[in-house]
């Protein structure tokens, strides 16, 4: 039995309930909608520590969830939690409730995969810049040869070549934060955390090093938490801007940004005189105003 041939009928409009002819779009490129897996998961986190007067609340069911290559700036009023929760993350603290997963593995405790930069770097000032920076890997048990080399490597990115054989004593303030940043990234951690790192700085070289830090985030991919109490340095160092409350704090604004990626592929740097920068500032400005 032979099959009978199916002759296609042109479509012919009748009745649509939506037709769209001519369309064209002129705004940015919406965020496509994440398909990876998280990189580290933050779920129902509290932190309670003991008070003159009972327990006190820093944190409260904080949830989200960080991706690989993010650079997530986290913004609020002071105490209510931000240095808190960076150092939950790094280990150095438990949550009294909820977990926090680097890839899939709850944390507990410091290792490598995690690095950390301080406000104020502690380095140890009687070793050279270049023994601070292979301390890290020497103590790991790595080959002299390999640890070297690696010390080369990122002394080279943090523009510090020149000075290896300086003592720490001897740098200034942005040149020892830029040893605190070669230090954290040579053990080649999962996430650098950067807790308020330029805060001490003066202006100059405070723009310096967010150039630096920018570009490092941007040629490597590693995933960068940074706290920071200046919405503009936010602004524009962060893919994705998280805010807390007032204490206890709270999640209560995670949006993503485009102005660091901009930058680093050759923006015009005075991106922040934009219509578009000034309406996030003052976004960002109320919104944290609001919880004082």
């Amino acid at each position: 039995m032979s099959k009978k041939k199916h002759n296609p009928v042109p479509y012919e409009s009748a009745n649509e309930l939506v037709a769209v002819e001519g369309l064209h779009y002129h705004g940015k490129e919406p965020f496509p909608e994440r398909q990876e897996k998280e990189q580290i998961s933050i779920e129902s986190v509290d932190l309670s520590y003991k008070g003159l007067d009972g327990p006190v609340k820093a944190l409260e069911d904080i949830t989200f969830n960080i991706y690989r290559g993010e650079f997530i700036c986290v913004l609020g009023p002071s105490g209510c939690g931000k240095s808190t929760l960076l150092k939950i993350i790094a280990g150095f603290i438990p949550p009294t409730a909820g977990e926090i997963k680097l890839d899939g593995e709850i944390i507990e405790g410091t290792d490598w995969h995690r690095g950390v930069v301080f406000q104020h770097p502690p380095l140890y000032d009687w070793f050279s810049v270049r023994s601070n920076v292979e301390f890290g890997p020497k103590m790991r048990g790595l080959p002299k040869e390999e640890y070297t080399k690696l010390a080369d490597e990122y002394l080279k990115k943090v523009g510090l070549t020149e000075f290896a054989d300086k003592k720490i004593y001897e740098l200034s303030g942005g040149m020892k934060q830029r040893v605190s940043i070669a230090r954290a990234l040579v053990n080649n951690p999962e996430i650098l955390l950067m807790d308020e790192p330029f805060g001490a700085l003066d202006a100059l070289t405070r723009e310096t090093v967010q150039d630096l830090t920018r570009k490092i985030w941007w040629e490597t991919g590693k995933t960068i938490f940074f706290i920071t109490h200046d919405v503009e340095e936010a602004l524009l160092l962060g893919s994705r801007v998280i805010v807390l409350s007032k204490h206890p704090g709270r999640v209560i604004e995670d949006i993503s940004i485009d102005f660091s990626r901009q930058i680093a592929e050759g923006a015009d740097t005075n991106i922040k005189f934009t219509e578009e920068f000034y309406s996030y500032r003052e976004k960002l400005l109320k919104l944290i105003n609001s919880q004082r």
